[in-house]
């Protein structure tokens, strides 16, 4: 299979994409993350969000630690072919590390962020410590 389609892609100096999750059924925007060419590539093929930790210097494929994993089941890009959407399901119902639905779970209100998503599931209960 051709990579031509990956050419077609801005990438950032750093080589990077920014990716949007959107939960399929809902539209509701659930993460933000980097892709690089090889992540993009992986999702693709393997069918599951792979995204590039800019902080682990890595690839990172969402839910390798909580189990939390994001099944692709469309890919867009923008005009400007700079940012990626990607239409998934959210596995366990939990995105964000901080154990909500979205990584989008404060909302200006009178020039102070207010919480409008609730826990779901304690973090400590997701993650694995490593020691």
């Amino acid at each position: 299979m051709s990579d031509s389609w990956l050419d077609e892609i801005k990438w950032t100096e750093e080589g990077l994409c920014p990716a949007i999750a959107q939960q399929a059924e809902s539209g509701k925007i659930l993460m933000f993350a980097w892709m690089n060419r090889e992540s993009l590539a992986l999702t693709a093929e393997e069918g599951y969000a792979v995204y590039w930790s800019r902080s682990r210097h890595r690839l990172w494929r969402k839910g390798e630690e909580s189990g939390h994993r994001q099944k692709v089941i469309d890919i867009y890009i923008d005009c400007d072919e700079d940012v990626i959407i990607m239409k998934i399901e959210q596995e366990g119902g939990i995105a964000c590390h901080t154990g909500r639905e979205s990584c989008f779970y404060r909302r200006l209100v009178d020039k102070q962020w207010q919480v409008t998503e609730p826990v779901l599931k304690d973090p400590q209960h997701i993650y694995k410590k490593h020691e």
